[in-house]
């Protein structure tokens, strides 16, 4: 059988984790509008007949603002390094720019086979797309280019065969029974982390992180769960809390219906919000609130 990892790169808001969900067929990778979505390189895996498939998606690429985007870039530069594929995500829907080719270059001109999903088609003009590809080959890209749309499936069984017909002959990486490596816990506080960025407006989600000081399954199958929302500033908390206690009580709403799909159970939820001032600048902060 044939077996490897890949990572998947590109910049923030490509539809990386929007893909790799898809390609995996679970949800493993939260998803929203906004960049900076994905902040760990989080696994997800697919077997196939006589092929598995380890999918690496990594935070977006995109320009240090704090030092919780200079660890970011950094684990998308590290998942590059030791991996048997690259899937460098695009999104096509934006047009291609000189910056675009230069970010390419950087990931899938080197020694590892690489190749480029386009991604938003379905959103965009079709006509557009020869162009593009067209423009890409011109600039030095010399790698497979293929036009996809998550939402839509288009071309999504294509990509599946050409990466599981590129990967190394070898043994599966992971058990069967295996479809990320992250815990239960992570996967709660990502969907805690989902639903604020959702809800909220740009300014606040970018400082906002989820902490769970409780996770407990219970005797009748009840998950008692109780968690910090951790934000920047007390303008911010005002914010998240609402008039009321009504904006927290309905992103609570939302994340526990998730939360209960996820687990398979009832969820009893318990949420706070608390302010830790100018935390994505700080190291030690960062490595309490974010590396779960």
């Amino acid at each position: 059988m044939k077996s490897g990892i890949i990572a998947v790169i590109g910049r923030a808001n490509a539809g990386k984790s929007t893909l790799v969900n898809v390609l995996v067929g679970e949800k493993i990778a939260i998803v929203s509008p906004k960049p900076q979505t994905t902040r760990n390189a989080i696994m997800g895996v697919l077997n196939g007949e006589n092929y598995q498939l380890v999918f690496v998606d990594t935070p977006g690429l995109y320009k240090s603002a704090n030092k919780l985007t200079d660890i970011m870039m950094k684990a998308t530069d590290d998942a590059s390094k030791d991996v048997d594929f690259i899937l460098y995500v695009h999104d096509g829907h934006g047009g291609v720019s000189n910056t675009d080719v230069a970010l390419m270059k950087k990931y899938v001109s080197g020694k590892i086979p690489a190749a480029i999903a386009y991604t938003k088609t379905d959103i965009m003009p079709k006509e557009r797309i020869a162009g593009d590809v067209k423009f890409l080959y011109e600039n030095g890209i010399q790698v497979d280019i293929f036009p996809v749309s998550a939402r839509k499936g288009t071309n999504i069984k294509k990509l599946k065969n050409y990466l599981a017909e590129a990967m190394p002959e070898g043994e599966k990486i992971i058990a069967d029974d295996i479809i990320s490596d992250k815990s239960q816990k992570f996967m709660v506080a990502e969907i805690m982390r989902e639903k604020i960025l959702l809800k909220f407006n740009d300014e606040v989600p970018h400082g906002i992180a989820v902490v769970v000081n409780r996770f407990a399954p219970g005797e009748n199958g009840v998950y008692d769960i109780n968690l910090d929302i951790v934000c920047e500033k007390p303008n911010h908390k005002a914010i998240l809390i609402g008039k009321g206690g009504r904006a927290i009580k309905e992103v609570s709403s939302f994340a526990r219906q998730d939360m209960e799909k996820f687990l398979g159970g009832k969820v009893f939820l318990t949420t706070y919000v608390r302010v830790e001032e100018d935390w994505r600048n700080k190291t030690g902060l960062i490595k309490d609130l974010v590396i779960l």
